[in-house]
């Protein structure tokens, strides 16, 4: 291969996310000795809104974490999740949509979110309609902050991603407080 006349960048982050991805470089073993696995537990990012730089900082030093105990040898468990679900949601979606819920609202299957946010009194709908709107924006979200991760190199097992709305995270905090009970 020639050495190209002027060196660029172009391409290169592409290149070695999806070998990475091929290669199941940051795949976790399930199967591995437990005294090789190294686990790392993080809160998993609010999704509403946008990434900043703290939530940069904050997971460059887990990362660092994780790739020195993989350096060490260590199987490192390494999963990635989305709060998407509370307050901040619920929030997002009014401030985006310019909606409000409203449990005494009749629900609309044909219901198409405004364009634009009204600057005036935010339109009640329903809360099946309501929820739905959540359930969408947080989607484009979560991959949008997917994609950013992604970009930075994030050495996380993607696919292991997990929701805090998701059945599986459900299920687990439900049986923690039946544990609990």
């Amino acid at each position: 291969m020639p050495v190209p006349g002027r060196p660029t960048l172009d391409g290169l982050e592409a290149k070695w996310s999806a070998a990475w991805e091929r290669d199941g470089t940051y795949r976790f073993d399930r199967g591995a000795a437990s005294e090789r696995i190294f686990s790392i537990d993080t809160p998993p990012p609010t999704v509403s809104g946008s990434l900043h730089v703290g939530h940069v900082f904050s997971y460059t030093h887990t990362d660092l974490i994780a790739r020195f105990q993989r350096m060490r040898g260590k199987e490192v468990f390494y999963p990635m999740g989305w709060d998407d679900n509370g307050l901040p949601t619920e929030r997002r979606v009014q401030n985006y949509y310019g909606v409000r819920c409203d449990p005494s609202v009749r629900n609309d299957p044909d219901f198409e979110p405004p364009a634009q946010a009204s600057e005036k009194e935010p339109l009640a709908i329903s809360r099946p309609n309501f929820v739905e709107l959540c359930l969408v924006l947080t989607e484009r979200d979560e991959e949008a902050f997917e994609a950013l991760w992604r970009t930075l190199g994030l050495s996380v097992d993607w696919s292991m991603t997990y929701t805090t709305i998701g059945e599986l995270a459900q299920r687990i905090s439900q049986r923690s407080f039946l544990g609990l009970l």
